[in-house]
């Protein structure tokens, strides 16, 4: 006994019949019933969606013997001529061409030369539908390019294509001399309409989560929805089961995706390696499984954002029931930019089992994140410090962990630069309560650092270099406290001068010289400390741009690039620099 095909059995007759496809249905039925139809169309979209079936349709309407009053531009679909032109019979008047096969300059010419015979009566119209239409060559495209311009009347050819672009490379002339229509990709809920609506007419059982399952692994095509649900009938008897769809498609269980959220949620990157090694052993396709973690993220998101998503399975929900709630937006967000960013080399690759696990590696492995609008408010609402701030800051920081867009396509991040303090005899005791003699005590500042408090210098004045000098590794000391970032510059620097309360540094690095300019009053500041009167400080180059003899030119270095790269994000993005300034971060590719 022979089966049809339910792809087959189920394919449109009429254009209404065709799913996610109004725009294009109302276009050509609209065509046909006001006698405007144009002598070339091109049919582009994904495959599955519909485009050789319009095709069809378009040409049972145009020979259709009994074509209906009530439904203008419609065919009638079950005369003769419908029947033969639906089921792709051999007809006079319309003839399919698979241009994958016949794509040469001599088919065209043939074609060309068929076309300007007249169709078999004078109310029918003779129909050329090409299918794989960018296979065409571009000297077969020339040799239809007249018959395009200047078609002998009542013939209509129908191009259809799932690559336009290609056709646009080869020849741009012939889209001007086509009427063009999109077919969508179609929406995974028409396509469960539609499912069920051919479950119910073959008396089938079938549960809502497997009509699910199928339209989403049909990715926007019908005629493979339809297919993998005769492919799943032939599997088995009785109802139609997720656990039988997914053993009928080779798909992986849903329990599979819950446990991976349970390991990255407890970031156990141990667990890593032998969760991939039984997708391995159970003979999974990994790049199915990519798409199934693409799928879970999505329904993670919102339900991070927006609640459960009634679009997923039981297995899933449950899941994000338990696991969800353990994941920041922000978290999510750099999961999936992960996961855009491994995908081409997991599909390329022929280690595609190493991109895997290095990607789950990541996910594992990264820092919870916090949101900048509580640690801005941390900073500076009541009860909070700079030092709680900074507490929480170091989420945002790790280069390999936190990648975000810079103008130049370089990826820039927000680091916290926290040197180890330079050992110190004299800074040792400041720390330890031993202050030098005659230097002012400074109050205690909010920015201490969790390292222990600043060194306090005891009452008194500096008036020279010689004072300053000595006691300017507790300058060093308290300025490092104050701004971890800011330590490394200030301990490679140096005073060389004293007079009128204006203090001369030079730094012994050219490139410290942008962040101690930057933080210029803090520094100020902290010599206020230590010195009676008001303090202006003067920061210049130090000894090693001298040992390079005047009038040497600048030493071009990738590090200077670098400064010079940092400098423009800065200048271009406003929040970017406030953000440092607040949490007295520094800024790194």
């Amino acid at each position: 006994m022979s089966h049809t095909a339910l792809a087959r059995k189920y394919r449109p007759r009429r254009f209404r019949e065709l799913v996610g496809q109004e725009h294009v249905a109302a276009g050509l039925a609209g065509a046909v019933a006001k006698t405007r139809v144009a002598h070339g169309y091109l049919l582009t979209g994904p495959r599955g969606t519909g485009k050789t079936t319009a095709a069809r349709i378009l040409a049972m309407a145009l020979n259709c013997e009994n074509p209906p009053q009530d439904v203008p531009g419609e065919p009638c679909g079950s005369c003769t001529s419908c029947d033969r032109i639906w089921a792709g019979s051999a007809n006079l008047d319309v003839v399919e061409i698979d241009a994958a096969s016949n794509r040469g300059v001599d088919d065209a010419r043939e074609l060309r030369e068929r076309a300007m015979y007249a169709a078999s009566g004078p109310d029918r119209y003779k129909v050329y539908i090409v299918d794989e239409a960018h296979m065409l060559t571009r000297e077969a495209w020339n040799a239809l390019l007249k018959i395009l311009e200047e078609p002998p009347s009542r013939v209509v050819f129908v191009f259809a294509t799932t690559d336009p672009m290609k056709i646009a490379s080869t020849t741009t002339a012939v889209l001007s001399r086509l009427q063009r229509f999109d077919f969508r990709s179609i929406g995974s809920r028409a396509i469960e309409g539609r499912l069920t609506q051919v479950a119910a007419a073959e008396s089938m059982e079938i549960d809502a989560d497997s009509v699910r399952l199928i339209g989403q692994v049909a990715n926007g095509g019908m005629r493979d929805a339809l297919s993998l649900l005769d492919q799943t009938l032939a599997f088995g008897d009785g109802v139609v089961s997720v656990a039988r769809v997914r053993e009928a498609l080779g798909l992986i269980d849903d329990e599979e995706y819950v446990e991976l959220l349970r390991i990255v949620a407890d970031k156990r990157a141990e667990a890593v390696f032998p969760f991939v090694e039984r997708l391995v052993n159970m003979g999974a396709d990994l790049e199915q499984f990519v798409n199934g973690m693409a799928s879970v993220l999505r329904a993670l998101m919102f339900h991070r954002i927006n609640g459960l998503d009634e679009g997923t399975s039981q297995a899933i929900r449950a899941g994000l029931e338990q696991y969800g709630n353990r994941f920041t937006a922000g978290d999510i967000m750099r999961m999936i930019s992960l996961l855009a960013d491994a995908e081409e080399n997991i599909r390329r690759s022929p280690n595609t089992r190493l991109h895997i696990e290095t990607l789950l590696l990541h996910w594992t492995l990264l820092d919870r994140t916090i949101d900048l609008a509580d640690v801005l408010a941390g900073l500076g609402g009541e009860g909070g410090s700079t030092t709680e701030g900074r507490e929480s800051a170091p989420a945002l920081r790790p280069a390999e962990q936190q990648p975000s867009a810079s103008p130049g396509g370089s990826s820039t991040d927000v680091r916290e630069s926290a040197p180890e303090r330079r050992s110190n005899p004299a800074s040792e005791g400041q720390a330890r309560g031993n202050p030098s003699p005659g230097l002012a005590n400074p109050p205690p500042t909010e920015g201490q650092s969790r390292a222990g408090p600043p060194a306090t210098p005891s009452s008194g004045s500096i008036g020279d270099l010689e004072g300053l000098r000595a006691v300017w590794a507790d300058v060093v000391d308290v300025v490092g406290q104050r701004s971890p970032m800011l330590r490394g510059a200030i301990s490679q620097s140096k005073p060389t001068a004293i007079a009128a309360g204006v203090i001369d540094i030079a730094v012994d690095d050219d490139m410290l010289l942008e962040g101690l300019e930057r933080k210029r009053q803090l520094v100020e500041g902290v010599l206020g400390e230590f010195i009676d009167g008001l303090i202006s400080v003067r920061i210049s180059s130090g000894t090693r741009r001298n040992e390079v003899g005047e009038g040497a030119s600048k030493r071009q270095t990738a590090v200077d690039d670098r400064e010079a790269r940092l400098r423009t994000y800065r200048a271009q993005d406003p929040s970017l620099d406030a953000m440092a300034e607040a949490l007295d971060l520094e800024l790194r590719e």
